[in-house]
């Protein structure tokens, strides 16, 4: 009687080793750290992941997720340094480097960090002008990486990037914007086309002086100017007749002969007007023979003889 209680206690307590045995096994995942509190205090080294065992009732184990958290940052309202009110929200990319701190120094570090990003984020906004959040965010995502940073360090936390999101501007910031861009535009194309004049007036006074020299070269551009024109397939040419082109025909019928007519006394009449009417450009006519203007009733009539000075002014096809 005395052996069978005996063999009954000792298989309590051997049921007994193994359960409190089973209860001290603790599993830590690949992503976790496990922090063990011995009586309220902390045991280093820190549990590793795979299986752990810790003492049931004494320890209490405690996992640290060290995964890379992306947290937002809700959206903050401030004024900036150039005095626009904006609204700015951003997200914030950390981690857990050192679990025992993160679990001892701070209650809550996921609040914490959320607390200091939204106060370091209103603190860039007063401190940064619109162009600076408009244009020029990774120096404001580094500032602000650095300030969040900071008081994170001691938590044992690291901060991986922090990335400004959106800049949320009033409808009538938007407008002005908008003028301005459409301003700086037309500015830009008005310096251009003036640039193209410029470039092309210096063209245009270098062709001169090469007319200048060259008297005949601008009557080849004259011609060249009737060619294109004609291929338009018009009925009618009307072109210009410059005063400085029948002062060079009136040079070179000068010179042509002593009893050359002046065609400055021809052309006088014809001169203040703009399109004028003249005969074909062609060395010599071929005249009706004197009986056949004898039939016809007509008077011959002596004609002068072709010049130089008959240019084209207009000719009719």
């Amino acid at each position: 009687m005395i052996l069978l209680f005996v063999f009954i206690v000792v298989g309590a307590l051997a049921a007994l080793a193994a359960l409190l045995a089973g209860a001290g096994l603790r599993v830590v995942r690949q992503y976790e750290r496990g922090v063990v509190f011995r009586l309220g205090r902390v045991q280093v080294p820190i549990r590793e992941a795979g299986l752990t065992r810790i003492v049931p009732i004494v320890d209490r184990l405690r996992k640290v997720n060290t995964q890379i958290v992306t947290m937002p940052v809700p959206a903050q309202d401030g004024i900036t340094r150039d005095n626009v009110t904006v609204r700015v929200d951003a997200v914030v990319y950390f981690r857990v480097n050192d679990p025992v701190k993160a679990t001892v120094e701070v209650q809550d570090y996921v609040f914490a960090v959320s607390q200091v990003a939204q106060t370091s984020l209103r603190s860039i906004i007063g401190k940064s002008d619109l162009d600076d959040l408009l244009s020029n965010r990774e120096a404001l995502n580094q500032g602000l990486a650095l300030m969040i940073d900071s008081p994170a360090v001691g938590w044992g936390v690291e901060i991986d990037r922090v990335e400004i999101k959106d800049v949320a501007l009033p409808e009538s910031m938007k407008r002005s914007m908008s003028r301005q861009a459409e301003a700086e535009r037309e500015r830009r194309s008005r310096i251009i086309t003036a640039d193209g004049e410029f470039q092309a007036s210096r063209k245009l006074a270098s062709a001169a002086d090469v007319m200048t020299r060259s008297p005949a070269a601008l009557q080849l551009r004259l011609l060249q100017t009737i060619v294109e024109v004609a291929a338009e397939k018009n009925s009618t040419v009307v072109l210009p007749f410059p005063v400085e082109l029948l002062r060079f025909l009136e040079n070179a019928t000068a010179t042509s002969g002593p009893g050359s007519a002046s065609v400055t006394d021809r052309t006088a009449a014809g001169i203040g007007r703009t399109p004028t009417h003249v005969r074909p450009p062609t060395a010599s006519r071929a005249r009706p023979h004197p009986h056949h203007l004898k039939n016809r009733g007509i008077r011959r009539a002596a004609t002068p003889p072709m010049t130089p000075g008959d240019s084209i002014a207009s000719a009719n096809r």
